[in-house]
């Protein structure tokens, strides 16, 4: 791969830096990014939690393994969704500000988590309870399509030059704290309620739980100010152009690069985070209690090296992070997965689970900067949004239901080589990749499009006045 540069090359000096401010300005607009960002991934990852006990509900049969390919095919719909969701959204943050993408998403979010709560099981409503079903997850994946880019977009944008990474890393930071909470719920109803309780109805808790916050966020996100650098865009740049997939097509080359950096990073967090669960009461043997309890711990150990890996970014640069991210992941995921089942004891497990994030920790803190420091303010949501919706729906939500198929095909340790391959695809990006830790965000200038470089030419030779990222 060739080291990525957009059309509009952007610049690295401090001329066109937002006007300084308070520190209590920036860690006040970080958090209100966060807090929204952290309820819809609460809705998001508990599905995936909660699987386990909800799936005999919708899809009756005696073999766990096919109700589990069930839940986790619903699961891919849900991404399969996610680039027209990033798209839609993504063309409304851009247009509109990056408040109404954010607004929106989240009000889509609640909706789909109380039509999981309410949905009937088979016994109740036939097949009807599986629709209402892939309809919630459908609709989630339009959320979370457009959820991402814009909050990355917003992140990186509302966090002071110099800090930017660090700044960003609050977004994986909150989707880590939803998955926390998702965990923490599950482990208190599992200590409060039977095996038979949760299954009945206990599992529709953590979706109510989900839907009233997502209410409480959406009317939080109204009062969220614009970020300066829209603000500035807005001013100069023609809407016309803004958000549109003409000028995702001038920035191609960020896209694809977008698109390869995802690819190993979305595949290894999925693992790590979401499918270990099921695969240690499914392919180690332990409880499921166990299993639980050592996915939080695994998550409290990554969300506290999170900001971290975003700090040790503003310092080296983003490439360095992403690349022992790369390496260790392309290294180290078969011995991990493998030692799991060759030593099951509760202890192993974490610590492995442990090794595994601490890898991915090096994606996952930097991701949403890079990507978005790639793009110009004007395109910055759409252009981040569809290549790396397109590569999570295709590699990260389908990475559950390929380890589950490889497992039902007795070929368990091909999903170990197919994770170290996905990864090391991605460390070839980061290779060549440009470093992006010094790009400044705000710019009087960008470089005009087609139809302006015709008015151009035919002007008194007067610069054009438009905006970059």
């Amino acid at each position: 791969m060739t080291p990525s540069t957009p059309p509009h090359a952007h610049r690295t000096d401090d001329r066109s830096e937002e006007p300084p401010r308070s520190r209590s300005h920036y860690v006040k607009s970080v958090l209100v990014g966060s807090i929204g960002n952290m309820i819809e991934w609460f809705d998001w990852f508990v599905y995936s939690t909660f699987a386990i006990y909800f799936a005999g509900q919708f899809f009756p049969s005696d073999d766990r393994t096919a109700q589990l390919l069930n839940t986790a095919a619903i699961f891919a719909v849900g991404f399969l969704a996610r680039p027209l969701g990033g798209w839609l959204l993504g063309r409304l943050s851009d247009r509109n500000g990056r408040k109404a993408g954010l607004t929106v998403s989240v009000g889509m979010m609640s909706a789909s988590a109380l039509m999981i709560a309410l949905a009937p099981n088979y016994e109740t409503a036939g097949n009807l309870g599986a629709c209402l079903l892939v309809t919630a997850r459908i609709l989630q994946g339009l959320s979370v399509g457009g959820e991402y880019a814009a909050s990355a977009a917003y992140l990186t944008e509302v966090s002071k030059k110099g800090w930017r990474g660090l700044g960003a890393s609050f977004q994986y930071i909150s989707v880590t704290l939803g998955q926390l909470a998702g965990l923490l719920v599950l482990i208190v109803l599992q200590f409060s309620l039977s095996d038979e309780q949760l299954t009945s109805w206990g599992w529709r808790v953590p979706f109510a739980m989900g839907a009233i916050g997502a209410v409480a966020v959406f009317y939080l996100r109204r009062g969220m100010h614009e970020t300066t650098a829209y603000s500035v865009a807005e001013t100069v740049d023609t809407e016309d152009r803004r958000g549109t997939l003409a000028e995702v097509w001038r920035n191609r080359r960020a896209a694809v690069v977008v698109f390869t950096l995802t690819l190993g990073g979305t595949v290894a967090y999925y693992t790590y985070t979401t499918y270990l669960t099921s695969y240690f009461v499914n392919s180690v043997g332990l409880e499921k209690s166990q299993a639980s309890t050592i996915s939080f711990i695994g998550l409290v150990v990554f969300l506290v090296l999170l900001p971290i890996g975003g700090y040790v970014s503003d310092r080296i640069g983003r490439r360095p992070v992403l690349i022992f991210f790369g390496i260790g992941t392309t290294i180290g995921t078969y011995p991990i997965l493998q030692g799991m089942q060759n030593n099951p004891t509760w202890l192993t497990c974490l610590v492995l689970t442990v090794l595994g994030l601490v890898f991915v920790v090096g994606y996952s803190s930097v991701n949403a900067v890079v990507k978005a420091e790639l793009f110009p303010t004007g395109v910055r949501t759409v252009g981040v949004a569809i290549p790396y919706s397109i590569a999570t729906a295709v590699f990260g939500g389908t990475a559950p239901y390929i380890a589950l198929a490889f497992r039902d095909a007795g070929r368990e340790s091909w999903f170990f080589i197919y994770v170290s391959i996905c990864a090391a695809i991605s460390l070839i990006t980061y290779v060549f990749m440009r470093e992006t830790r010094d790009v400044n965000l705000i710019d009087e200038t960008v470089a005009p499009g087609p139809h302006d470089r015709a008015q151009h030419s035919a002007s008194n030779g007067t610069p054009i006045k438009t905006v970059q990222g």
